[in-house]
């Protein structure tokens, strides 16, 4: 077997791993037919042979099984979408045979999709941000949220996300989405709902929600087995259309550079993103790095600055906060990679 091959397989067993610790048995059950059918010298070897040495962190497997599971959102394999929860179904006996028919039948559609980006935009992120979001506020200042990766701008509307624990409540209750018990421990009671200046992002290709099409995207990237999260989803949506945030189509250095290009006094200006860093070039970090610390270099108490941030840390996902003046780092909370349960540090 060719080492791209063998590649391949370390990669399937790893997002394998990956799938089965955050509970989507579905998804264990499809890469175990792609690691038996690539063995097997089936449709997968020319589909996904071209990206034998990608890093595990560019998700090629996962924008496979997003491409597949938007083939279900749309009714397009009736035999595989009886298999998938998101649509009703329930899998069963036949559910690796249908699977690698359709992959089969719509490699074309597919080889697109694998050549897209991963569109994750997860409202659950939003739950471990607001540890950084809620010390920025105590400042007093209100908030100028600039988001890089923002996909469909849903995570620039958390302060109208509902959130509930115990006789703890923060945000609107009557929220279309409403986070149940999301944290481990207590929330602070001391956190006010921030006052949002301006909220606005970029992306490589942003997502619109207000169409089907957009909601089909942001649907296909949440696993079909996950119930919980796809609420999260629609109720993120419904959130979103009552207001428009602007995600400006451009790539996360040069916008940065032109947002961070001139200081906005009377206001905390925060840069944010959530599993985003890892796709990108190891410049482009270098590069991304350099124009917040030279913004950071400029920050005054009248114009402050902050990076928060959702990475990925081995198995787990951390939320750090730098702030300048000062360029001071916390660790803030510690999270599954889609959100709850978060744990507050």
């Amino acid at each position: 077997m060719r080492d791209q091959h063998l590649q391949l397989l370390r990669t399937i067993e790893l997002q394998r791993d990956g799938c089965a610790q955050a509970g989507s048995p579905l998804y264990v059950r499809l890469l175990n037919a792609l690691e038996r059918d690539l063995v097997d010298g089936g449709v997968s070897v020319d589909l996904l042979g071209p990206y034998g040495a990608a890093p595990v962190g560019d998700a090629v497997l996962l924008r496979l099984l997003a491409g597949v599971h938007r083939l279900v959102l749309e009714d397009r394999v009736p035999e595989l979408a009886a298999h998938f929860p998101s649509v009703g179904g329930m899998p069963g006996p036949g559910l690796e045979r249908s699977f690698l028919a359709a992959v089969n039948d719509h490699a074309g559609t597919l080889g697109g999709d694998l050549r897209g980006g991963v569109q994750t935009n997860e409202p659950g992120r939003a739950a471990a941000l607001l540890a950084g979001f809620w010390e920025i506020g105590r400042a007093g200042l209100p908030l100028r949220v600039l988001e890089v990766g923002a996909s469909a701008g849903l995570n620039l509307w958390f302060d109208r996300f509902g959130f509930r624990q115990d006789d703890w409540r923060w945000g609107p209750q009557d929220s279309p989405l409403v986070m149940e018990s999301a944290f481990l421990g207590s929330p602070p009671r001391d956190s006010s709902i921030p006052v949002i200046a301006e909220r606005r992002g970029c992306d490589l290709d942003p997502i619109d929600p207000a169409t089907e099409t957009g909601r089909n995207r942001l649907r296909s990237f949440v696993w079909p087995d996950q119930a919980a999260r796809l609420r999260r989803l629609e109720g993120a949506v419904a959130v979103a259309a009552q207001g428009r945030a602007r995600v400006d189509r451009q790539d996360g250095v040069s916008w940065l550079t032109d947002r961070l290009s001139e200081q906005v006094t009377g206001v905390a200006t925060v840069v944010t993103h959530s599993i985003v860093f890892q796709y990108l070039s190891p410049e482009d970090q270098r590069s991304f790095l350099a124009v917040l610390d030279a913004a950071g270099a400029a920050a005054t108490p009248a114009a402050p600055l902050a990076w928060l941030r959702m990475e990925p840390v081995g198995d787990r996902a951390e939320v750090r906060l730098t702030r300048w003046p000062g360029g001071q780092t916390r660790l803030m909370a510690v999270s599954g990679f889609h959100g709850p349960p978060v744990a507050l540090r």
